[in-house]
């Protein structure tokens, strides 16, 4: 379609700087001519819009945010983990992945249309997700059915008004004082069956594992998706921030702990919660990766793959778009 506009274009273009004499019956049928080419040239812009329009309208957007860079070299690294998971994403028909990178977006309007966010920054009580009026503005797009998810650090607020929300949204959340983060390795020796976990196989790996998360009482309408048992070292804390041990933590021993979880709430949104990430190479991990864009896709609504989303990653991107530390 586009040459024969170009040929079009070049006809109209050059009639227009010609001098015409007084209208006579071959050149009113000239006139006529070109008065029908113009009106193809705007139907087909016009067609050429509305395709656009529906390729845009046929896809997904998935919006990630990644926060303010924190913590040493390959930890915390929002920016990239967000990019890297983004690209993997982008490889997926009808998939439109979108990075903002600096914490809460300074054009809000690029939440328009999203169906699932994700969240991968520094929480805490300086959490962007809680400040300002941001509690309100995410409610709004939770009542519409638009996905949560909250990746590490960014499954943590203060208890009150921003726990409760969390509750609601993603079923659980890191409370300071009753939850901890020691570093240890997770054995995931089993998964549920879930559309999540996919294509998963159990593995082992060593992150910044949360654990004893505050739950919904009960955990009701709750679903854990990895769980593991720390050992007693781990329990006391020693990695720990604040450091341990912590009486009710200890007092647990041999429990098993759930390390991401999901939940689907009743205005038909879904919320996810992954407590792993702090090491960026745990990205090239293909069970770590795909276990996340799995819940990604679910989170925003969509079918997730038999065999999960498959990607490959190259120890090269995995050191693309690090913070400068």
């Amino acid at each position: 379609m586009y040459p024969a506009l170009y040929m079009v274009g070049l006809f109209l273009r050059s009639s227009r700087h010609q001098h015409h004499p007084p209208v006579n019956g071959t050149q009113r049928g000239y006139f006529m001519i070109k008065n029908l080419l113009a009106g193809l040239v705007a139907l087909c812009l016009a067609t050429a819009t509305c395709a656009v329009a529906a390729h845009a309208a046929g896809t997904t957007k998935i919006v990630l945010i990644a926060g303010h860079p924190s913590h040493g070299p390959g930890e915390h690294e929002f920016n990239a983990g967000c990019k890297l998971l983004c690209k993997c994403l982008a490889q997926l028909p009808g998939i439109e992945p979108v990075v903002v990178t600096g914490g809460w977006p300074k054009d809000e309007s690029v939440f328009d249309g999203a169906k699932a966010l994700i969240f991968f920054m520094d929480g805490g009580g300086g959490h962007p997700m809680i400040r300002g009026d941001h509690l309100a503005k995410l409610q709004k797009l939770v009542d519409q059915g638009v996905g949560l998810a909250c990746l590490h650090y960014a499954v943590e607020v203060p208890k009150g008004e921003p726990g409760d929300k969390f509750l609601d949204w993603l079923g659980g959340y890191y409370e300071t004082g009753y939850s901890t983060n020691p570093h240890w390795k997770a054995e995931i020796r089993a998964l549920p069956r879930h559309p999540i976990t996919s294509g998963v196989k159990p593995f082992t790996i060593g992150d910044e594992w949360y654990f004893n998360i505050r739950f919904r009482p009960e955990m009701k309408g709750v679903t854990p998706i990895i769980v593991a048992r720390p050992d007693d070292h781990t329990r006391q804390g020693v990695s720990a921030a604040p450091r341990g041990p912590y009486k009710h933590i200890l007092e647990a021993k041999g429990r098993d702990e759930v390390l991401a979880w999901v939940v689907e709430r009743p205005d038909g949104g879904r919320g996810f919660g992954f407590t792993g990430g702090h090491f960026h190479k745990n990205w090239g991990d293909p069970n770590f990766r795909k276990l996340v864009l799995n819940a990604i896709l679910w989170t925003a609504g969509l079918d997730v793959p038999a065999a999960g989303v498959e990607s490959q990653v190259t120890p090269e991107e995995l050191k693309e778009n690090l913070d400068p530390k």
